[in-house]
């Protein structure tokens, strides 16, 4: 295994042996690891000493089910913290296959607005790099550069940035090829595409054809925990074929956060919007049927994948309009801006894909723009016109590529619906309080990922908990988010969390398999403990960068402004929320 860096000063790279502390970790682990150990807390993020990290997690080019996962590592421009943004794609088993335990790219071209590529190949008995011009590909649509460059190189899988990452947005991620090699899986969350942007890096191919593969310690252990996990994501009513999220994806939560009083609409000014039937999962499901003639049940993000949740959306005359319009990016860009046209929702996510912009943060960013007069909630053909401005870099585009916290500011928005510069997700915390503890919390901003209390707050997955009460959420938010950090480090989809939470023999199957890879004797007991180490390391980071306990906070409207239909505030105490860490 290596460690490969690129160094973009002079377009030079090299391999290093991966060092003893780093053997045993992988994926966010490893990710936040190397950033906590070299990457100067107080650093500008855009500037030369930042570090961009793309690390496979430990099982990602196994044969685990639903493992293709990578994290991707930087000191976030959006936020000023650390920041994982996590995708699953074909590129990351192909990195892992190359042995390739993380990519690290550093330094900077001393030429300022030139764009380079790097091409990473198996060399006999090792990867190796070649740097080319990407000149050629800078300003362009990412639907219409793929092509280009699968043409040029061949069956390869690739990473880019589109004109967000050029003009160094805080809402600009990075493009990973999906399964048919278009431009739609993104690490979409912190402005990575701006770091890698800084670094005058366009593209990342990997060509991994006669790599040698992941090297397993112990397979028999491996395949025992293999088939437990394979079995327990079958069964589960929410993963299982033909089941929730096979069928519907994952906006089948529109229907169910509306109903919950908890889906955040008109820049969370209301938790229930009356256009919700005609934009969730089961319209998605139904219209493809009526457009298609057919049932259209959902493919997978990236190989290996049984949950499959990944949906497509398609015109009347059938062809498609956009893949995949994902819960978060159907609920920002639709009911958090007023709109309830799908057609209109997938363009926009058709766009952001196209133009490199984190879907989430730019449909916040849109309804903060609206509440300011910018345009007016529901008018979703104005929300397309301001997402060509920010692909086009307008002024006023670059103000909303700034992201949700920028633009609030600018335009003189009090309702600003951010934690630590970047935009809440798609769950209101007045009415799901345990998620309103992670977004304060987390050591990344807001990020419902970081710490989904969902499943028990709302689905009932491990068990039941009151949504609205703020009792216990600062340690179902602690258990929540360190055993995320542990998911994320194996290489495993989030959506795991499911069957394992409700079936044992999946927990037990997903240790089984990292000890199977690694050669370890960890326990289900050691899931909560090296997800909190992680969470340490993180909170150290941003310690050191300048953030406290006061930045730990929700925005000051959720404690004065009640949210409809409910009527709640988010009234979690401060001592609550400080004891999350406290306790670690």
């Amino acid at each position: 295994m290596w460690i490969l860096r690129l160094n973009m000063t002079d377009r030079t790279y090299c391999l290093e042996d991966v060092p003893e502390a780093y053997k045993e970790l992988g994926g966010r682990g490893l990710t936040s690891t190397m950033v906590y150990d070299k990457v100067p807390p107080t650093c500008h993020p855009l500037g030369p000493n930042n570090k961009l990290i793309f690390a496979p997690g430990i099982i990602t080019g196994t044969a685990a089910p639903s493992s293709a996962r990578l994290s991707v590592g930087a000191k976030s421009p959006l936020t000023g913290t650390i920041k994982e943004a996590n995708v699953g794609s074909a590129w990351a088993p192909a990195l892992a296959r190359m042995r390739i335990k993380a990519l690290v790219v550093e330094g900077q071209p001393q030429e300022k607005g030139q764009f380079w590529m790097a091409s990473l190949s198996w060399d006999k008995d090792k990867p190796a790099v070649e740097f080319f011009p990407a000149d050629e590909y800078v300003g362009q649509d990412l639907y219409e550069v793929y092509p280009k460059l699968l043409a040029r190189f061949g069956k390869v899988n690739i990473a880019g940035i589109g004109t967000a990452g050029e003009f160094l947005y805080g809402d600009s991620g990075i493009a990973f090829d999906d399964l048919k090699q278009r431009p739609t899986r993104y690490a979409g969350r912190g402005g990575v595409g701006a770091v890698m942007g800084s670094k005058g890096l366009k593209f990342i191919v990997v060509d991994s054809k006669g790599a040698p593969g992941v090297e397993i310690s112990d397979k028999s252990l491996f395949d025992v925990g293999r088939k437990k996990m394979a079995d327990a994501l079958r069964a589960h009513a929410l993963t299982k074929p033909k089941g929730a999220l096979n069928t519907y994806g994952t906006a089948v939560l529109i229907n169910v956060m509306n109903e919950a009083g908890g889906l955040p609409t008109r820049n969370f000014s209301s938790g229930r919007f009356e256009g919700a039937a005609k934009i969730a999962g089961e319209a998605i499901f139904e219209g493809n049927k009526e457009r298609l003639g057919k049932e259209v049940y959902n493919h997978a993000c990236s190989p290996g994948c049984i949950i499959q949740c990944s949906n497509t959306w398609y015109a009347a005359d059938g062809t498609e309009i956009a893949s995949c319009v994902e819960y978060e990016s159907d609920w920002s860009l639709g009911a958090n801006c007023g709109i309830d046209d799908l057609d209109d929702i997938a363009e926009m996510v058709k766009l952001c894909n196209a133009y490199g912009l984190d879907t989430i943060e730019a449909g916040t960013t849109i309804a903060v723009a609206m509440e300011a007069g910018v345009a007016e909630f529901g008018d979703s053909k104005k929300a397309i016109e301001l997402l060509h401005e920010m692909g086009k870099g307008t002024p006023m585009g670059r103000i909303l590529g700034s992201g949700t916290h920028i633009a609030a500011q600018v335009l003189g928005v009090v309702r600003n619906p951010t934690v630590k510069g970047q935009s809440m997700p798609a769950y209101d915390p007045r009415a799901v309080k345990g998620i309103g503890v992670t977004y304060a919390t987390t050591t990344m901003g807001a990020d419902h990922t970081a710490g989904y209390t969902i499943a028990p707050e709302i689905v009932g997955v491990g068990g039941s908990v009151d949504a609205l009460s703020p009792e216990g959420k600062a340690d179902l938010s602690r258990a929540f988010q360190a055993t995320t950090a542990f998911i994320d480090s194996t290489g495993h989809c989030l959506f795991i969390a499911f069957a394992i939470l409700d079936i044992p023999s999946g927990n037990e199957g997903m240790v089984e398999e990292v000890n199977g890879l690694l050669g370890t004797s960890y326990t289900t007991d050691d899931v909560v403990p090296v997800g909190s180490e992680i969470l340490r390391k993180e909170r150290a980071f941003n310690e050191a960068a300048g953030f406290t306990a006061a930045h730990d906070r929700l925005p000051e409207f959720m404690r004065y402004e009640p949210l409809p239909p409910h009527n709640s505030v988010f009234d979690v105490p401060d001592e609550e929320l400080d004891a999350v860490y406290g306790k670690l």
